[in-house]
């Protein structure tokens, strides 16, 4: 052969190809891992930031209840904030805020309470959409309330639900003889009317003209609606709409006008007619 011939190509043996160049796979774990450490610490961050802000809005609201109704310092008060608060913070608007205490004294009457706002606005003029309250009086409260009432027998009250009860002495013969009167309660012009629905003379029960006849028109201090007016004791701005007793007490809720946040006339004590 030639020289400059090349040497023809011979096949490898079976078995001896070269084989395949394997590319190293890249691991998806760690990046994973470091994503999940990143949202657990975002998590936490955000309950820990969260946690703070309803902490302060919380104080805060204390700090201005307290202010505000001229209760004692250490007055246990408790603040309730739905939903989360820094959205609410950045919206501007707190969308309900309750607000309760017990034993709150307000013009010589003393009640628990508990207020539900709206749409608290938490900068700016202060506006709310609107409030509900409830009041309520235990049997002692409710005696110190309608012992404002003229020639209403405050001592004898009680309660047993559905009715408040007292008893009244009648004369016969120069003879006091006691009464009982149940009394339902109701709402009417923003007073408690107590409207007696049923009576007893002594271990029995009798009619309205039963009692009539027996005692001529001494019964009228008794046949007759009590009006308990209680816008005195509240703002301007504060409405009774209902009362009944439940239990061991008796609950009077109330409207409260969004306005009163920037009314001064709203937040002025109301008046009896």
């Amino acid at each position: 052969m030639a020289a400059g011939d090349t040497q023809p190509t011979e096949p490898l043996p079976d078995g001896m190809a070269a084989a395949p160049v394997q590319r190293r796979r890249r691991r998806a774990w760690p990046w994973i891992v470091a994503f999940a450490i990143v949202a657990v610490l975002a998590v936490v961050a955000w309950f820990a930031a969260e946690a703070i802000a309803r902490q302060v809005v919380t104080s805060v609201v204390r700090d201005q209840v307290r202010t505000q109704l001229s209760l004692p310092a250490d007055q246990p008060i408790d603040v309730g904030i739905a939903g989360a608060v820094i959205p609410q913070l950045i919206g501007g608007s707190l969308d309900e805020l309750t607000i309760a205490s017990d034993d709150v004294s307000f013009g010589g009457v003393t009640g628990d309470v508990t207020v539900t706002a709206e749409d608290v606005a938490v900068r700016g003029t202060g506006e709310m959409s609107g409030a509900t309250a409830t009041v309520s009086l235990d049997e002692a409260q409710l005696q110190t309330l309608l012992a404002t009432v003229e020639d209403f027998p405050a001592d004898s009250v009680a309660l047993a639900a559905p009715n408040v009860t007292m008893s009244r002495d009648l004369e016969l013969f120069g003879v006091a003889i006691p009464v009982g009167v149940a009394l339902t309660p109701s709402a009417a012009a923003g007073d408690i009317v107590l409207t007696p629905v049923s009576l007893r003379l002594g271990d029995s029960e009798v009619t309205a003209d039963a009692l009539r006849e027996q005692f001529g028109a001494v019964t009228d201090t008794v046949l007759r609606d009590w009006d308990v007016c209680v816008a005195q004791y509240l703002p301007a701005g504060v409405t009774l709409t209902g009362v009944a007793v439940q239990d061991d007490v008796l609950v009077a809720d109330f409207d409260v006008d969004g306005a009163i946040a920037t009314d001064p006339a709203l937040q002025e004590t109301g008046t009896c007619a």
